[in-house]
């Protein structure tokens, strides 16, 4: 029996799986860490953090299969997305990475649709818009505000490229983390050269971009010896951590829609065909299946606005689960469900850290409307969890206008986990909610898979999900609950423009 490694560098974690020949996972290890925030609203992180967490992770993995190092038939590659990785002619890091989720380049992305023209006319170019998260914004920022730094940078790199340069000594990206720096042509496949000209950023610095399936070095002996594997392994493209959590659930087929509520909240359905962008609010790039895209939309505090509940007035909901062992999610779920669907009338939109997906607003807040003194804590938690689900609806039809039809969505992260909040799901979306096998191991299994395809385990990407992935349970939608709550998400959609000009207002305070 031969074995593929998957590795997931996240923003907090990275955590490293075995997989056998058959799709089982056989051994996992994580390991946490800490990123940098030098000043508010800015997040860094030393790449060097992210190589000793692989080494750890790895180790730990084959210590736990007891495996020989040749039975390692290759090795596949995820991580956070946009995270910039600054490299000088000697492949050394010139200034920590600046993170995905840095917030300091909302005058750089404001410049970049300013110089070309406007959001229309960047999606002309990339298919997308310059969200602050985007690699576009810190490249700029760099040049501009760290000038000395920029003249340094030979390569710049995402999170897992750095990665596999630790692991092969080749600087190559893939297609989708391409597609995330919003300089890629998403369309033509291929750096926008018309672009990168305009903004005037050197275009030597730009990697490589190869396939993620596709292998893109070997282990070097340096590395192998390091981690205890066989020189020589191939290592594979991989791909930026939403799209590898795409393959890693089986949402490579048209129809099919993944849903992830994490911290964040992700919505994304494969395409066959390009399609424009629509409004620049969704995220259109190349994904794990070459010669195709996928589109998702990103709401920034889906099972964020479910922690804040909890953090914030689940104080009792928490001392009961100390003591009995039991989750205080849970918990709190069971509460929500003894109050009527659509929490008579209370309604509560997520917006508690601004939103991205439908409304790429800064300024956007959470609200409860329609508090009445009939409402108690049971509907609170449940319009919130109603909540959450609206906003990813609100991706899924903007999804929708592409001509895409969903016939069943795949959900993983932590609302995947309650049966009954997957009722809630399926209710509001009026669609078949499923989970699938492996699904909570998030971007690494999707990684594991792609190094499977690379190694020839499988044909192809789509081949080999529709052979690993089995569906675990399904949730159909009860119509009587869908059709109720269609009329409530009309009212919900009502709700943002309503209260725009007093959150601006707000936000001046």
């Amino acid at each position: 029996m031969f074995y593929v490694l998957g590795i997931d560098v996240g923003s907090s974690a990275c955590k490293t799986i075995l997989v056998n020949d058959m799709g089982k996972i056989v051994a996992k290890a994580t390991k946490e860490y800490d990123f940098i925030v030098p000043k508010p609203g800015w997040t860094e992180s030393d790449p060097k953090v992210w190589w000793d967490a692989t080494v750890d992770t790895v180790k730990k993995t084959l210590e736990k299969a007891a495996i020989k190092p040749e039975e390692i038939a290759a090795i596949g590659v995820t991580g956070q997305m946009h995270t910039l990785v600054p490299l000088d002619k000697n492949k050394k890091v010139v200034r920590n990475a600046i993170m995905w989720n840095d917030n300091r380049v909302g005058k750089q992305c404001d410049e970049v649709h300013k110089k070309v023209g406007g959001k229309d006319k960047l999606i002309d170019y990339v298919a997308n818009t310059a969200l602050p998260g985007y690699t576009i914004g810190k490249i700029l920022w760099v040049k501009e505000i760290e000038p000395e730094n920029y003249e340094k940078i030979d390569k710049f790199i995402m999170a897992k490229d750095y990665i596999r340069y630790k692991l092969t000594g080749e600087i190559v990206t893939d297609v989708s983390d391409a597609s995330g720096t919003c300089l890629y042509d998403v369309e033509k496949n291929k750096w926008s050269d018309e672009l990168i000209n305009l903004l005037e950023i050197k275009r030597s610095i730009f990697p490589d971009v190869i396939e993620s399936s596709e292998i893109s070095g070997h282990l070097t002996s340096e590395a192998a010896s390091i981690l205890g594997l066989k020189e020589g392994t191939p290592v594979v493209g991989g791909a930026g951590d939403v799209l590898a959590q795409a393959v890693g659930t089986g949402a490579t087929e048209e129809g099919i829609a993944m849903l992830v509520i994490g911290t964040a909240g992700i919505a994304s359905v494969a395409l066959s065909k390009f399609g424009r962008n629509p409004g620049g609010s969704l995220q259109l790039f190349r994904g794990g299946v070459p010669g195709e895209w996928n589109i998702f939309g990103c709401t920034l505090a889906a099972g964020g606005s479910f922690k804040w509940l909890r953090d914030s007035f689940g104080l009792e909901e928490k001392i009961i689960a100390n003591l009995s062992g039991e989750d205080a999610y849970n918990i709190l779920v069971n509460e929500a469900m003894q109050a009527e669907v659509g929490a008579n009338g209370l309604l509560f939109t997520p917006y508690i850290v601004g939103e991205r997906c439908p409304y790429t607003d800064p300024n956007a807040k959470g609200a409860f409307v329609g508090i009445n003194a009939m409402h108690d804590k049971k509907e609170f938690v449940r319009a919130v969890l109603e909540g959450i689900v609206f906003s990813l609806k609100d991706a899924l039809k903007l999804i929708e206008t592409l001509g895409v039809s969903l016939a069943q969505v795949r959900v993983s992260g932590g609302g995947a986990i309650n049966p009954k909040w997957r009722q809630i799901q399926a209710d509001i979306l009026g669609t078949e909610v499923v989970t699938v096998s492996y699904s909570g191991e998030g971007g690494s299994y999707g990684a594991a898979i792609l190094a499977g395809v690379g190694a020839g385990f499988w044909p192809s990407v789509k081949e080999a999900t529709k052979k690993l992935l089995k569906i675990e349970t399904r949730t159909v939608p009860t119509v009587e609950n869908t059709k109720k709550y269609e009329r409530i998400y009309g009212i919900y959609r009502d709700i943002y423009p309503a209260l725009k000009e007093i959150n601006d207002k707000i936000s001046l305070i």
